[in-house]
């Protein structure tokens, strides 16, 4: 026999050894019951617990991951940025470069158009206002020979009494008085000599010279020629017979101009009109009577002098061009130049763009990759979820008894 105390009333029973094994059996069927819904309570705490530490660890985890690559995205959105701005930049600059070259080349080419114009302008007037003074000395000349006859009478006359040599030798003399009483005035830096020296036998009776800061700017060879009045008419000469001679002592002495100075052919109307221009047969020749040799030295000297100005003004002018092209040289040179930058600064550009279409990839691998965790994390979580003492006991039916009949002693209380 045995005896149980009962613990509230503390009344001593007396049970069997089969009474006794069944309220052992039922304290400890209850005992274990709690103790199975104690450790089951507790593994579901724990497999939670661990399961939310995994998932936080995973999702920070991930968190770190995403805001690394967000950072990287914003950096390399930031380059790409900057690239782009730098090479509106590059844009910017070689369009204002450009047009700012295309302006100053064009103003400069207008500006040497409109020098030119000007310069030819001038050049035109100043030949109109040549051929003017030119009329306008003919016409004067004209009228003085009406008052030379008398003169021209008094040099037939002295001619006569005189011989061939004595009288071109007197006309040189002519010449040669008329021009040094006016030197030093009208001709201060002039050259004015006999032709002494003979080139092929032959040479020139005078040669002159004028000169502007050392330079000459004007050359005359004259010859002078001359008859007597009792001279054969069969071995009278006439003005055309000597110009070919005069070219070739106008070239042997390298003058730009030759000038006959004649008595020849006196009753010639040509010839007694004044100044005779013959350029149509040898270039930048005249014929003159000696009443016309100073004022034919004046006129090409004022003549040259022009040219002399407009020479200088066009070596100006010649030198801007210079300088124009040395402009247009520096223009394409920094087009060149810009040009190879552009080029080097426009495959840096892509090459950047590269990388970050690859690093693109590369965010679009781990994204998909940290989409998968996600996904059996999510799978897992679902599993923890779906956990129950059905599913646990499923493969072990005693424990599954137990459970039953604990459930069916707990719904009879």
């Amino acid at each position: 026999m045995q005896e149980i105390k009962c613990p509230k009333c503390n009344q001593v029973f007396q049970v069997d050894e089969s009474g006794y094994a069944q309220i052992v059996q039922q304290v400890r069927d209850k005992e274990f019951d709690k103790e199975i819904k104690r450790r089951l309570a507790e593994l579901e705490s724990k497999m939670k617990s661990e399961q939310e530490v995994e998932r936080l660890k995973m999702q920070e985890e991930q968190k770190d991951k995403i805001s690394s690559k967000d950072s990287e995205l914003m950096q390399k959105d930031a380059e790409i940025e900057r690239l782009k701005n730098q090479i509106s930049n590059y844009e910017t600059d070689k369009k204002l470069a450009i047009s700012d070259l295309d302006l100053a080349n064009t103003k400069a080419l207008a500006d040497k158009d409109q020098i030119i114009t000007v310069l030819q302008g001038k050049l035109d007037a100043k030949d109109a206002e040549i051929e003017l003074k030119i009329n306008d000395l003919k016409n004067l000349y004209e009228i003085r020979l009406k008052d030379k006859d008398e003169e021209i009478a008094h040099y037939k006359d002295f001619k006569a009494r005189q011989s061939t040599k004595m009288v071109g030798e007197s006309l040189e003399q002519h010449c040669q008085i008329e021009f040094n009483k006016i030197r030093m005035s009208a001709f201060p830096n002039a050259y004015f000599e006999k032709d002494n020296e003979a080139i092929d036998g032959t040479k020139g009776d005078f040669i002159f010279r004028d000169f502007e800061d050392g330079d000459e700017y004007l050359s005359i060879m004259f010859e002078m020629k001359n008859e007597m009045e009792d001279t054969d008419a069969r071995q009278k000469h006439t003005n055309e017979s000597f110009l070919k001679k005069l070219d070739e002592d106008r070239t042997k002495k390298n003058c730009e101009y030759a000038v006959l100075v004649s008595l020849l052919e006196r009753d010639n109307e040509l010839y007694n009109s004044g100044i005779v221009d013959v350029s149509y047969k040898y270039p930048k020749m005249y014929v003159i009577r000696p009443q016309f040799f100073i004022p034919m030295i004046t006129l090409l000297k004022n003549a040259a002098m022009n040219s002399l100005n407009y020479r200088k003004e066009l070596a100006i002018v010649k030198s801007q061009q210079l300088d124009l092209q040395n402009f247009e040289y520096e223009m394409d040179e920094f087009k060149t130049y810009f040009s190879k930058k552009f080029d080097i600064a426009s495959r840096k550009f892509v090459d950047a763009i590269n990388d970050i279409d690859k690093t693109i990839k590369v965010l679009e691998k781990i994204k998909t990759e940290l989409t998968s965790s996600e996904n059996n994390l999510r799978l897992a979580n679902d599993k923890a979820q779906d956990l129950s003492i059905k599913k646990l006991t499923r493969k072990a039916p005693s424990v599954r008894a137990m459970f039953e009949e604990l459930n069916s002693g707990n719904n009879k209380d």
